[in-house]
């Protein structure tokens, strides 16, 4: 790694951010969080063991169409970046006081990191298959003895995930971003390897 103080670590549901996150903060002595908790927007819409899907959380997949679940949630991160980029510059700029900080979340729309001018801040994105991205939602919401109602819900989640790393996709690429392939069969300890060797000779995100 270089002097980064910030490593940023985009990407869309399910393509393991939380976990490489962690795995890079503990390399690194860092503070983990994601930007889920700086705002929720609303969450993946299946049951678990401990949490049944909430109402506006169904309404919200049940009657959207797809480009209409994606002007919702980039709207939602248009309107959280302020506090993300104040986040960052602090951390950044807080020298021996505070820890370093990895930061993950689909909320760090490249874009917007690009217009960072913040020094020690690194920046990559994961990217995965569409077919591992279904796999993992499927799993995770039981499809196969989901009502059909529950796999609408899903389906339409997965459409907009889609939607998202493609427009993604799209804007690393065209602002020459880093990104590293999270679904090429890597363990989680390779990819904390290949991603902080992407962001090792990293400075600054922005101009």
């Amino acid at each position: 790694m270089s002097g980064a103080r910030v490593v940023l670590i985009g990407g869309t549901s399910n393509v393991g951010k939380s976990t490489v996150a962690q795995a890079v903060a503990d390399r690194l002595g860092f503070e983990c969080l994601s930007t889920d908790r700086l705002a929720r927007h609303p969450g993946r819409p299946w049951r678990t063991p401990e949490r049944e899907v909430p109402a506006h959380v169904a309404e919200h997949y049940g009657t959207l169409t797809v480009d209409e679940l994606i002007v919702s949630v980039l709207d939602h991160y248009e309107r959280l970046w302020p506090r993300i980029e104040e986040l960052v510059t602090d951390r950044a700029g807080g020298g021996g006081t505070t820890s370093g900080l990895v930061l993950e979340g689909s909320a760090l729309w490249p874009t917007r990191v690009a217009t960072l001018t913040v020094p020690r801040t690194a920046a990559v994105w994961l990217t995965a298959d569409d077919a591992l991205v279904r796999a993992r939602v499927r799993a995770a919401g039981h499809y196969e003895t989901a009502t059909a109602a529950e796999r609408h819900l899903m389906d339409q989640f997965l459409a907009r995930t889609k939607r998202y790393q493609t427009l993604m996709l799209q804007a690393v690429d065209s602002l020459g971003l880093q990104r590293v392939d999270a679904g090429a069969g890597r363990s989680v300890a390779e990819l904390a390897d290949v991603v902080m060797g992407a962001v090792g000779a990293t400075d600054a995100v922005g101009p």
